[in-house]
């Protein structure tokens, strides 16, 4: 399955490391671990920020994609299943039945 990793780093963790000659280089090293799909990079609430792309075939690989960012860069991550328009497509018979279930309810 396709996942969105958003990593933020703190300023002060990227600094430190960026002084150090060290962010580039670290997030490389991850990234060529990871090997994503895509990865892009940002600023999101005033901190470094990747979005990066990747699959996962279980839920135990969780630990080997957070902990690097964790322990090289002391970033905050999030991780949400995502879709291509495959996908989407894919999902459009759940979609109609969600529809047809709910979309006549009266929400209060």
């Amino acid at each position: 399955m396709r996942f969105m990793l958003k990593v933020n780093i703190p300023v002060e963790s990227g600094n430190a490391a960026a002084k150090a000659g060290k962010l580039g280089e670290t997030i490389e090293s991850i990234l060529a671990d990871q090997k994503p799909e895509a990865a892009y990079f940002t600023d999101n609430h005033g901190q470094r920020t990747g979005f990066i792309f990747l699959e996962m075939k279980e839920a135990s690989q969780i630990p080997a994609i957070a902990e690097p960012w964790f322990l090289a860069l002391d970033a905050s991550i999030e991780l949400h299943p995502v879709m291509i328009p495959d996908d989407l497509a894919k999902a459009g018979p759940a979609i109609d039945k969600a529809v047809k279930k709910y979309a006549s309810h009266t929400h209060a």
